[in-house]
């Protein structure tokens, strides 16, 4: 595959969201707002390239039986430096992560690249797979918090769009809005793969 290939599968053709499924616990969480979809895509958009990076420059120093535990453990530490970053410069948005920062470490996204590309793949290669998939992610999160964010408070980036007689669809801004909004984008972009076949 050419390098650009790389980094475009994660776009739409390998989405981890919308294809391979994965990562749908933080995104059905944190996307019910646009501020809060921007801030966990970037963290793992951010996470995922530096463990990406790390491990493929380590990746012919690691015994094969302790693989896992020390992919883990490069990914723990930058998921750390994004969560100490985070508490200290965007409190609020730490706040409103939550739990789900810390999670990044046990995401399958992130470890899912780390075993079946970063660690068969040179730095090149991995960087632009990790950031391919980390914009990919981030893409969906940031559509899926937008959408649930106009339909169920009437705002984009807490600013208001409508007038006083706008009736938000509250279910927009709870779990079965997120499990709406996933349902439509898989299905739109299953039927935009067909027609690109």
């Amino acid at each position: 595959m050419k390098l650009g290939g790389e980094f475009t599968k994660g776009l739409l053709k390998e989405n981890p969201v919308l294809v391979l499924a994965l990562g749908l616990c933080p995104t059905l969480a944190v996307t019910n707002t646009m501020v809060n979809g921007i801030g966990m895509g970037i963290a793992a958009t951010f996470v995922l390239v530096c463990s990406n990076l790390v491990i493929s420059l380590i990746k012919n120093l690691v015994p094969n039986r302790i693989r896992i535990p020390v992919f883990i453990t490069v990914i723990a530490t930058f998921v750390t430096v994004v969560k100490l970053v985070m508490a200290g410069y965007f409190p609020g948005l730490s706040k409103a992560l939550g739990i789900f920062i810390p999670l990044i470490v046990v995401n399958c996204i992130i470890l899912g690249r780390a075993e079946g590309f970063a660690s068969k793949n040179n730095v090149l290669r991995s960087l632009l797979d990790g950031l391919g998939m980390g914009v990919g992610f981030m893409l969906i999160l940031i559509i899926i918090g937008a959408v649930r964010e106009i339909l169920g408070a009437g705002t984009i980036l807490g600013h208001p769009l409508f007038g006083e007689s706008f009736k938000p669809a509250l279910l927009m801004i709870l779990p079965p809005g997120g499990f709406f909004s996933i349902a439509i984008l898989i299905g739109l972009s299953n039927l935009l793969q067909k027609r690109l076949e």
